[in-house]
């Protein structure tokens, strides 16, 4: 698969990474905004971000900034309510935004990972109508059912949901398959 990976200025750059790395086997065309950086050395320090190509999300004139450039799907993770608004409301201002503006108008499944809490009004309503025009919106919410250790267990899962959301296999967490009561 061609997937964009966007990363954003909020927090939750670890999830990106691990996402990254989990794509390995696909052509990944990454997409980091000047906020994002400064995020990603404030919680990582500066880790290698595995892709085959990597934007600046100034660099409208990349590939990716065009729909006749196909890919099959993008992420944004995590995702700003900066950048949620913009795509959920068209405004194309950098190549995040264009990019998925690009995939939601090719039918390709656009997913965002919105890190905020307690939510607005306001991205409430974007989460809604970017819902509306085809986006996933997969906030990064635990789950205690497969009872995760530690946090790398807890940013496999969120990373997991967000492999289901694309269709591709792994085994970042173990899935629900009832209660172990031994009925079939």
């Amino acid at each position: 698969m061609k997937i964009i990976v966007a990363i954003t200025g909020a927090s939750g750059a670890v999830m990106a990474l691990r996402l990254l790395q989990e794509l390995s086997a696909h052509h990944v065309y990454l997409v980091v905004t000047a906020a994002a950086r400064r995020v990603i050395r404030y919680e990582l320090g500066d880790p290698v971000l595995p892709c085959a190509r990597c934007f600046a999300a100034q660099e409208m004139d990349a590939s990716i900034a065009s729909s006749s450039h196909p890919v099959d799907a993008m992420v944004v993770i995590p995702c700003s309510m900066k950048t949620l608004a913009a795509i959920a409301h068209g405004y194309t201002d950098d190549l995040v935004v264009r990019a998925a503006d690009n995939v939601l108008r090719m039918n390709k499944r656009l997913v965002l990972v919105p890190r905020e809490t307690p939510l607005s009004l306001a991205a409430l309503e974007n989460m809604r109508v970017a819902r509306q025009a085809g986006a996933v919106i997969l906030p990064p919410a635990m789950a205690y059912y497969f009872q995760p250790q530690t946090v790398d267990d807890v940013t496999d899962f969120f990373v997991g949901k967000v492999l289901d959301a694309l269709g591709l296999p792994h085994e970042l967490y173990r899935r629900w398959s009832g209660p172990e009561t031994g009925e079939e």
